[in-house]
Protein backbone atom coordinates (compact mmCIF):
# COMPACT_ATOMS: atom_id res chain seq x y z
CA UNK A 1 0.00 0.00 0.00
CA UNK A 2 1.46 3.21 -1.10
CA UNK A 3 0.45 6.31 0.91
CA UNK A 4 1.36 9.76 -0.21
CA UNK A 5 1.63 12.51 2.31
CA UNK A 6 0.84 15.99 1.07
CA UNK A 7 3.56 18.19 2.47
CA UNK A 8 3.86 21.90 2.01
CA UNK A 9 7.19 23.24 0.84
CA UNK A 10 9.51 24.27 3.67
CA UNK A 11 9.38 27.95 2.66
CA UNK A 12 5.59 28.04 3.17
CA UNK A 13 5.65 26.27 6.52
CA UNK A 14 8.36 28.60 7.76
CA UNK A 15 6.24 31.59 6.56
CA UNK A 16 3.19 30.24 8.40
CA UNK A 17 5.27 29.67 11.51
CA UNK A 18 6.60 33.22 11.37
CA UNK A 19 3.05 34.61 10.89
CA UNK A 20 1.84 32.66 13.92
CA UNK A 21 4.78 33.96 15.93
CA UNK A 22 4.04 37.56 14.87
CA UNK A 23 0.38 37.14 15.86
CA UNK A 24 1.33 35.71 19.24
CA UNK A 25 3.83 38.51 19.82
CA UNK A 26 1.28 41.22 18.99
CA UNK A 27 -1.29 39.64 21.34
CA UNK A 28 1.31 39.48 24.10
CA UNK A 29 2.24 43.12 23.58
CA UNK A 30 -1.40 44.15 23.63
CA UNK A 31 -1.92 42.32 26.91
CA UNK A 32 1.18 43.92 28.40
CA UNK A 33 0.00 47.35 27.33
CA UNK A 34 -3.08 47.30 29.57
CA UNK A 35 -2.79 49.03 32.87
CA UNK A 36 -3.84 47.62 36.17
CA UNK A 37 -6.36 49.27 38.43
CA UNK A 38 -5.94 49.19 42.18
CA UNK A 39 -6.01 45.60 43.32
CA UNK A 40 -4.04 44.29 40.35
CA UNK A 41 -6.96 43.57 38.02
CA UNK A 42 -6.67 44.77 34.43
CA UNK A 43 -8.31 48.14 33.87
CA UNK A 44 -10.92 48.54 31.16
CA UNK A 45 -9.77 50.59 28.20
CA UNK A 46 -11.66 53.86 28.35
CA UNK A 47 -13.86 54.56 25.33
CA UNK A 48 -13.26 57.72 23.40
CA UNK A 49 -14.47 60.69 25.37
CA UNK A 50 -18.21 61.14 25.19
CA UNK A 51 -19.44 64.59 24.15
CA UNK A 52 -19.43 66.82 27.18
CA UNK A 53 -22.59 68.50 28.32
CA UNK A 54 -23.15 71.65 26.34
CA UNK A 55 -20.52 71.04 23.67
CA UNK A 56 -21.62 72.27 20.29
CA UNK A 57 -24.22 74.96 21.06
CA UNK A 58 -23.48 78.26 22.76
CA UNK A 59 -26.00 81.02 23.39
CA UNK A 60 -24.54 84.46 24.05
CA UNK A 61 -25.47 88.11 23.56
CA UNK A 62 -24.42 90.70 21.02
CA UNK A 63 -25.51 94.18 19.99
CA UNK A 64 -27.79 94.24 16.95
CA UNK A 65 -28.40 97.65 15.37
CA UNK A 66 -31.79 99.07 16.28
CA UNK A 67 -32.54 96.34 18.81
CA UNK A 68 -29.83 96.57 21.44
CA UNK A 69 -28.21 93.59 23.15
CA UNK A 70 -29.96 90.37 22.16
CA UNK A 71 -29.39 86.61 22.10
CA UNK A 72 -27.26 85.18 19.30
CA UNK A 73 -25.68 81.81 18.55
CA UNK A 74 -21.93 81.07 18.60
CA UNK A 75 -21.59 82.43 15.04
CA UNK A 76 -23.30 85.70 16.00
CA UNK A 77 -26.54 84.88 14.16
CA UNK A 78 -29.58 86.49 15.79
CA UNK A 79 -31.94 84.12 17.62
CA UNK A 80 -35.73 84.46 17.59
CA UNK A 81 -38.79 83.20 19.43
CA UNK A 82 -42.34 82.86 18.11
CA UNK A 83 -45.18 84.24 20.28
CA UNK A 84 -47.58 81.41 19.36
CA UNK A 85 -45.24 78.90 21.02
CA UNK A 86 -45.94 79.88 24.61
CA UNK A 87 -46.62 77.10 27.09
CA UNK A 88 -44.89 74.39 25.06
CA UNK A 89 -47.15 74.69 21.99
CA UNK A 90 -45.12 74.00 18.84
CA UNK A 91 -46.41 75.93 15.81
CA UNK A 92 -43.19 76.09 13.73
CA UNK A 93 -43.09 72.65 12.14
CA UNK A 94 -41.66 70.80 9.18
CA UNK A 95 -45.17 70.01 7.92
CA UNK A 96 -46.22 73.67 7.60
CA UNK A 97 -42.87 74.68 6.05
CA UNK A 98 -41.86 76.94 8.93
CA UNK A 99 -38.52 75.26 9.68
CA UNK A 100 -37.35 75.92 6.11
CA UNK A 101 -37.33 79.67 6.74
CA UNK A 102 -36.88 79.51 10.50
CA UNK A 103 -34.35 76.76 11.30
CA UNK A 104 -34.78 75.43 14.80
CA UNK A 105 -31.70 75.60 17.05
CA UNK A 106 -31.13 71.92 17.91
CA UNK A 107 -28.52 70.18 20.03
CA UNK A 108 -26.14 67.81 18.24
CA UNK A 109 -26.63 64.09 18.92
CA UNK A 110 -25.20 63.11 22.30
CA UNK A 111 -25.23 66.66 23.69
CA UNK A 112 -27.67 67.26 26.54
CA UNK A 113 -27.54 71.02 27.07
CA UNK A 114 -26.42 74.28 25.52
CA UNK A 115 -23.69 76.50 26.97
CA UNK A 116 -24.37 80.00 28.26
CA UNK A 117 -21.81 82.28 26.68
CA UNK A 118 -21.07 85.92 27.41
CA UNK A 119 -24.20 87.75 28.58
CA UNK A 120 -26.57 84.75 28.51
CA UNK A 121 -28.00 83.23 31.70
CA UNK A 122 -27.45 79.49 32.10
CA UNK A 123 -30.53 79.26 34.34
CA UNK A 124 -32.67 80.34 31.36
CA UNK A 125 -31.40 77.59 29.05
CA UNK A 126 -33.39 74.42 28.53
CA UNK A 127 -34.52 71.92 25.92
CA UNK A 128 -37.71 70.43 24.57
CA UNK A 129 -38.67 68.06 21.81
CA UNK A 130 -38.78 70.23 18.73
CA UNK A 131 -39.84 69.78 15.12
CA UNK A 132 -36.40 68.66 13.91
CA UNK A 133 -34.61 67.45 17.06
CA UNK A 134 -33.92 68.47 20.64
CA UNK A 135 -34.62 72.19 20.53
CA UNK A 136 -32.72 74.66 22.68
CA UNK A 137 -35.03 76.92 24.69
CA UNK A 138 -34.44 80.18 26.53
CA UNK A 139 -36.87 81.08 29.29
CA UNK A 140 -39.12 78.38 27.83
CA UNK A 141 -39.08 79.73 24.26
CA UNK A 142 -37.71 77.46 21.49
CA UNK A 143 -34.98 79.34 19.62
CA UNK A 144 -34.68 79.81 15.85
CA UNK A 145 -32.47 81.55 13.33
CA UNK A 146 -33.95 83.23 10.25
CA UNK A 147 -32.97 82.30 6.69
CA UNK A 148 -33.37 85.96 5.68
CA UNK A 149 -30.42 86.93 7.89
CA UNK A 150 -27.33 86.41 5.73
CA UNK A 151 -24.74 87.31 8.37
CA UNK A 152 -24.12 88.06 12.02
CA UNK A 153 -25.64 91.28 13.33
CA UNK A 154 -28.75 91.13 11.15
CA UNK A 155 -32.31 90.75 12.46
CA UNK A 156 -34.52 90.93 9.38
CA UNK A 157 -36.99 88.55 11.01
CA UNK A 158 -37.76 90.87 13.93
CA UNK A 159 -41.48 91.60 14.16
CA UNK A 160 -42.54 89.40 11.23
CA UNK A 161 -46.00 87.92 11.72
CA UNK A 162 -46.52 84.41 10.36
CA UNK A 163 -46.96 80.79 11.43
CA UNK A 164 -49.54 81.80 14.01
CA UNK A 165 -47.56 84.46 15.85
CA UNK A 166 -44.94 87.18 15.77
CA UNK A 167 -41.18 86.62 15.70
CA UNK A 168 -39.09 88.57 18.18
CA UNK A 169 -35.50 88.58 19.32
CA UNK A 170 -34.87 88.07 23.04
CA UNK A 171 -32.95 90.00 25.65
CA UNK A 172 -30.74 88.09 28.10
CA UNK A 173 -33.56 88.45 30.65
CA UNK A 174 -35.80 86.36 28.37
CA UNK A 175 -37.97 89.36 27.48
CA UNK A 176 -38.93 89.68 23.80
CA UNK A 177 -37.72 92.89 22.12
CA UNK A 178 -40.87 94.29 20.54
CA UNK A 179 -39.51 96.86 18.17
CA UNK A 180 -41.42 99.46 16.19
CA UNK A 181 -40.57 97.60 13.00
CA UNK A 182 -43.00 94.72 13.64
CA UNK A 183 -44.82 93.97 10.38
CA UNK A 184 -47.20 91.42 8.98
CA UNK A 185 -45.61 89.40 6.24
CA UNK A 186 -46.57 86.62 3.91
CA UNK A 187 -43.56 86.88 1.62
CA UNK A 188 -41.75 83.63 0.81
CA UNK A 189 -38.48 84.92 2.31
CA UNK A 190 -40.18 85.34 5.68
CA UNK A 191 -41.75 81.91 5.75
CA UNK A 192 -45.10 82.70 4.16
CA UNK A 193 -48.43 81.78 5.70
CA UNK A 194 -49.25 85.29 6.90
CA UNK A 195 -51.65 85.49 9.82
Amino acid sequence: MNTTTNRLPTSITRGLGMGALALAASLTLAACGSTSAAGGTPAQASPSAAPSQGTGVTIKTAVVAGLGTVLVNAQGRTLYMLTSESGGTLTCTVANGCTQSWPELDLPTGVTAANAGSGAQSSMLGTETGATGTAVTYDGWPLYTFSGDSSAGQAKGEGLKNFGGTWYVLQASGTPVKSARATSSSSPSSGGYGY
